[in-house]
Order: structure tokens, then sequence, then C-alpha cells
């Protein structure tokens, strides 16, 4: 049975801005601010307490950031942001929050000890391409596309760049944020946006099926790899394979290594820990 919860109310009457979906240790976060799911403060806050949520949550094996409507997410809401220019300070204040909160999203997804998937229905662009390329895996139906558009209007993609440039080869982000063009799903699969293409009508089932497979490993384990990921990624070889190595040792002293080894000697499913 499905637990779900309805977070910071927006202007669909009895609905959320955030909808929040637990079922069989897979936490459904969807962003529900149509038509363009804009990342608007309100939104961001949703996001934020939903992730925190999702790491004291033990039930929480895997989140899935999904989205209602055509579009995935286009980004931050320029109206919103474009109405404090009338602000004593130009808006400056409030630019600064809207995108230190956006950051702190990313890095929440980061940190979480848990593994985030992006389930992308329609165009993810600017801030939702960051959002997308923040999360550990990437599903998106075949009529979805992405861009980074922001040098169209005279700003910059800096931020999205940063989530971009760590999972697309350097001149494919650059090509992005340079033209501020739209690529589509094969190419955003190519560039490493995403890791799978699925038609539209079975991308809810694949998605679970994805995030189904990873919730039954240990959870402990989830945490340390995806930790580890992260940690070594920029580190140079020598310095990620002793770090790589002494993470080893210490995953194999945890109960659930033991075990998860014990069953595949004995040819049964283990019984994890989550220690």
């Amino acid at each position: 049975m499905a637990d779900i919860v309805s977070l910071h109310k927006s202007g669909q009457a009895g609905e959320g801005i955030l909808l929040s979906a637990l079922e069989d240790g897979i936490l459904r976060l969807t962003l529900n601010n149509p038509p363009a799911n804009a990342l608007s403060i309100a939104l961001m806050e949703a996001l934020l307490a939903a992730l925190d949520e999702a790491k004291a949550n033990s039930a929480v094996r895997v989140v899935i950031i999904a989205a209602a409507g055509k579009l995935f997410c286009a980004g931050h809401d320029l109206k919103e942001m474009t109405a404090h220019r009338s602000d004593e300070d130009g808006g400056k204040a409030f630019f600064e929050k809207t995108m230190r909160m956006c950051a702190d999203i990313m890095i929440r997804i980061a940190h979480l000890p848990k593994p985030v998937i992006a389930e992308v229905n329609g165009l993810a662009t600017a801030a939702g391409c960051q959002l997308v390329a923040s999360c550990d895996l990437a599903i998106c139906t075949d009529t979805s596309a992405f861009c980074t558009p922001g040098v169209n209007i005279g700003l910059f993609c800096s931020t999205p760049m940063v989530a971009v440039t760590r999972a697309a080869h350097r001149k494919q982000a650059m090509e992005m944020l340079l033209t501020g063009e739209t690529i589509d799903a094969s190419t955003a699969k190519d560039f490493g946006i995403v890791n799978r293409i699925v038609p539209k009508e079975y991308l809810s089932q694949v998605v679970t099926k994805y995030a189904a497979t990873i919730a039954a490993k240990s959870a402990k384990t989830l945490k340390i790899g995806k930790e580890a990921f992260y940690r070594q990624i920029d580190m140079p070889l020598e310095e990620a394979y002793d770090y790589a190595a002494s993470v080893m040792v210490e995953n194999m002293l945890t109960l659930d290594a033991q075990e998860g080894i014990c069953a595949f000697i004995e040819k049964r499913h283990p019984e994890w820990k989550g220690e």
C-alpha cells in the first residue's frame, strides 16, 4: 500500500507543488508545478525538505524524481525572479537565495546515501537539465529533450554547467552551453546525460523496475558505494585507488558483506541487516 503525502500547496486545488509517494522502499517525488514545473522557491523548499526526510527515513531505499504534465522542468521561475528586480538591491539577495537553494538541492542529491533516479518525460531545460544531470541515474522517454539555453537570453547557464560537465564529456557539455540548442533523447544518451531511453507508455514501469532492483540491495553497501563513487571520481589515479582500496576493506568488514558472500557461496538469497 502506498504512503502518499502532498507537500506545499500550489494553485492546484487539493494538490501539493511536490507530490510524494513511498511504496516498497521506493520514494517517488513528483514535481507538480505545471505547466513548466519551474523551480520556484516554494518547489525548491519542498524538494529540500523531501530529500532531508528521505535521508532520515530508513524505509526509503531509492528515490525517483519525476514530473507531472508535458514538461519535466523548465528551470528557474524567471517570472518570480524578474519580479524581484524592483527590490532595493535590484533583486541581488533574491537571486543569491535562488541560486544557493538550487545548488543545495544538487548537493543534497549527491550526498544522499540512497540512489536517486530521474524519470524524465518531456523537456528538461537549464536548471531542469541540471537536476537530471545531478541524479545518479536518468531514464527518459524517446520524445524528451534537454538544453542549457541561458546563453540565448544573456544568462550563461553557469550553475547547470557544474552538473552537466560532470555528466557529459567536456566538449559536449561546452556545445550545449555555448549554443543553447536543444538536444534530443538519443543525443543526450550519447552525451551521457541519461542512461536509457524508453517509450513514454513504459517510462514509469521501467524506472520502477530499475528502482526495485536497486532497492533489493544492501542499503549499507549502497551508501558506502555512492559516497565512494563521488569522492574518488576527481582524485588522481593513485589516490583514487588508495582510497577505493580502503573503502573495500571497510566494506568487507560489514555484516552485510559477510552475509552477502556467505549467501553467494551457499547459493541462497541474502538477508540484509543494513550493517
